[in-house]
């Protein structure tokens, strides 16, 4: 690869992400350390980035900004057992025919793979839930209109007209930032925004939250607790969240993710 595209590849990859190691630009690139580092100390002259300990970063920020969410990758790996025996129970819920609403997130992804055994109408903002039907299932698959936010594999868009006010389900299926005596909480306008149109598009709301969401809290309130129908969690649950939920007068179904590797919910 000639020195010029190994510079692009690298200028390219710093604005994507906060920062870019060293052996991620050597995959990248196909190029050795040695070579790697040479570039960097080229383009730190250059003014094109900023050289730092271990790799590079982008001297302004992309004008392309994130949201304020924890990275899908991140999420993906935290109380795993727990989201896929919430999704399996949530998709027991499900039968063929039904018209259902996806939102993004990393307990809902988990949804992916019993899906694949029933034939519904899904509709979602999560580009790889979208993917992974679409390949993997005989699921109708629709997304709304918007941008892809890279870094939370969702799509978003300030506009009210995203396509789905044409779309009507018996269930929305979301997952949340936290979930208090106030409601379902989020931690981002846009993504408050997005899921509010969602909501209004579902006569009930199913709301996925493994038991560390209880005590999680954001400044951003989504929806009350009158509007959801059903919460699905796991067996960590404490009675005061149990509690809470029962006051309200919410569905409650635990997952148990312990037996064999097997789920089984409870209400």
């Amino acid at each position: 690869m000639l020195e010029t595209e190994r510079h692009r590849i690298i200028l390219s990859a710093v604005q994507e992400r906060p920062v870019v190691t060293v052996a991620d630009l050597c995959a990248l690139t196909a190029a050795s350390e040695a070579t790697v580092r040479r570039d960097i100390a080229q383009l730190h002259l250059a003014k094109k980035l900023r050289r730092v300990r271990g790799g590079a970063e982008a001297i302004s920020p992309p004008q392309f900004v994130g949201i304020n969410a924890r990275p899908f990758a991140v999420n993906q790996t935290i109380n795993i057992a727990q989201k896929r025996a919430i999704a399996q129970a949530a998709v027991d819920l499900c039968e063929d025919g039904d018209a259902i609403i996806v939102n993004g997130g990393t307990t809902t992804f988990q949804m992916v793979h019993p899906l694949t055994t029933k034939r519904l109408q899904v509709f979602t903002n999560s580009f790889p839930i979208a993917e992974h039907l679409l390949k993997q299932s005989k699921n109708t698959v629709m997304l709304p209109a918007g941008a892809i936010y890279r870094e939370q594999n969702i799509i978003l868009s300030p506009f009210d007209d995203d396509g789905s006010n044409h779309f009507y389900a018996r269930r929305m299926f979301m997952g949340c930032r936290g979930l208090g005596p106030l409601g379902l909480m989020e931690g981002d306008p846009l993504l408050v925004q997005a899921e509010q149109k969602l909501i209004g598009q579902a006569d009930e709301l199913v709301v996925l939250a493994d038991s560390s969401k209880f005590s999680q809290r954001s400044s951003l309130l989504l929806c009350p607790l009158s509007r959801i129908h059903t919460v699905i969690t796991d067996d960590g649950i404490d009675d005061r969240a149990a509690a809470m939920l029962e006051a309200a007068d919410i569905r409650l179904i635990v997952a148990d993710a312990r037996r064999d590797g097997r789920t089984r919910a409870e209400e």
